[in-house]
């Protein structure tokens, strides 16, 4: 079958495009704006990558055309496809009715962390022998590729589970079609105002998810979160297991929950208790409580499938990451540049405080591209200021998306602040930054997107300097 996608070069569309392929399709996909990891993802795949959305790409027509939720009407492919009355779907519905309905499934939702949450569950049943499929948004450096078909006897499969919706035919979230047997719901806040209202919105998108679970499937959340036992209040009909933080000096956790008790502040070490109050110790090179709540979640839906505490554990202790989640991409004696994809507030302080947890006194630079859909409208404008409290100084940059007052945040913050239109500007801001401290300095993006390929133009600059 020849399987055409529209809006190939999004993190799920890529990914998606990855399995169709690996099932034996045809595959080919347009995009404008192609850029790493995914567009070079797509390429090792051997999947043909045609730029913009010229019809005449689907003549002759494929035999199928999934449409990604990037594309609207108006769109030259899509009129075409409607005019010329060609098949199609969305891309969530092709995942699940084609790979995932079958296989058990384990579903990482949540505002923040679905990336990060999924690929430590992958890495945990891969330890465990089990061969997961997976589909996650993003690049796991301990498989180099963000989607696989499962190879083991059990079917294994993790899906990173996305509110954002399916199509412009399909206003459901993604997660409604795929089939959840474990699900983790990490978190839950305002995002995504582009598509969603207010948050009641949103929970009431996840408590449609919540709804798909079986009776005998398992759900996975933090018992502290207000938002998500909202939801769970709504009804849920599935095994419920949650989690928290246990009281240091505590002999057990003594709960029917788990939990978890940080041994470094930076979150590089902590203990995992289960429910019948046996532990096990993860210590590895990750830092930040918000990874450390990611690491429990992991573990909690792995033992759904039989992987016991002492073996996961085993298996997050040795965690690579994620491509562009606290990625080193440039380091030396002076500096150390890390690319991050925060972009929500909540998202940034995590990030900021757990790499000042990490460094110490050494100096922090937060530099941030308010790119996501919510912040281009401003939606989150009031909380920006106090989200890089944690480093020595900040730069903001100013986007030509980006049409309200930048600048008051920036005068808002507590730090030294600078808000750069230009990107020439930006790194000249972010070099003279370096030079100016004597101790280390440590760099993180923070940006959902390519950033004008700052990140490359840093590092550039770094090494002749």
């Amino acid at each position: 079958m020849h399987i055409h996608i529209l809006g190939i070069c999004g993190t799920f569309m890529g990914s998606l495009a990855q399995l169709a392929k690996q099932l034996g399709h045809q595959v080919s996909g347009s995009d404008t704006n192609v850029y790493p990891p995914m567009s070079t993802q797509l390429e090792l795949a051997g999947i043909e990558l045609i730029e913009g959305f010229d019809p005449q790409q689907l003549q002759p027509a494929p035999d199928l055309i999934i449409v990604g939720n990037a594309m609207s009407r108006g769109n030259p492919c899509v009129e075409y496809m409607l005019d010329n009355g060609l098949v199609y779907t969305s891309g969530p519905q092709w995942l699940g009715e084609n790979i995932l309905r079958d296989q058990n499934v384990i579903s990482v939702s949540g505002t923040h962390g679905k990336t990060t949450t999924s690929s430590m569950v992958a890495v945990i049943l891969e330890y465990a022998g089990l061969e997961p499929g997976f589909l996650i948004g993003g690049v796991p450096l301990d498989f180099g590729l963000s989607a696989r078909l499962s190879a083991g006897s059990g079917g294994y499969f993790v899906v990173e589970a996305d509110e954002y919706d399916s199509a412009f035919f399909d206003k459901r979230s993604k997660f409604v079609h795929y089939h959840s047997n474990t699900l983790i719901m990490n978190n839950l806040e305002f995002d995504h105002g582009d598509i969603f209202d207010d948050l009641a919105a949103i929970q009431r998108q996840f408590h449609h998810l919540v709804r798909t679970l079986p009776s005998t499937g398992h759900l996975i959340y933090p018992v502290d979160d207000h938002n998500l036992q909202q939801v769970v209040d709504q009804g849920c009909w599935s095994h419920i297991q949650t989690f928290a933080e246990a009281e240091l000096g505590s002999k057990g956790w003594g709960s029917k929950g788990w939990g978890y008790k940080l041994l470094a502040a930076d979150g590089s070490e902590f203990e995992i208790i289960d429910q019948n109050n046996q532990s096990a110790l993860i210590s590895w090179q990750h830092s930040g409580r918000h990874n450390v709540l990611n690491a429990i979640a992991a573990v909690m839906a792995a033992s759904t499938v039989g992987v016991s505490l002492d073996k996961a554990c085993e298996a997050l202790s040795q965690f690579v990451g994620v491509k562009r989640r606290m990625e080193v991409i440039y380091e030396d004696e002076r500096v150390t540049v890390y690319d991050d994809f925060a972009h929500h507030p909540t998202a940034i302080i995590s990030t900021v405080q757990g790499l000042r947890a990490k460094v110490g006194n050494e100096q922090v630079i937060a530099i941030v591209e308010p790119r996501s859909a919510t912040m281009k409208l401003g939606m989150h404008k009031a909380a920006l200021s106090d989200a890089v409290a944690a480093a020595d100084c900040a730069l903001w940059y100013k986007g030509p998306a980006i049409n309200w007052d930048l600048q008051a945040v920036a005068s808002a913050c507590v730090v030294p602040a600078l808000v750069c239109e230009e990107i020439d500007q930006l790194l000249a801001k972010t070099l003279e930054s370096i030079h100016q401290r004597a101790e280390k300095s440590h760099v993180v993006v923070m940006s959902n997107g390519g950033f004008e390929g700052f990140h490359l133009r840093l590092v550039a600059a770094l090494k002749a300097s």
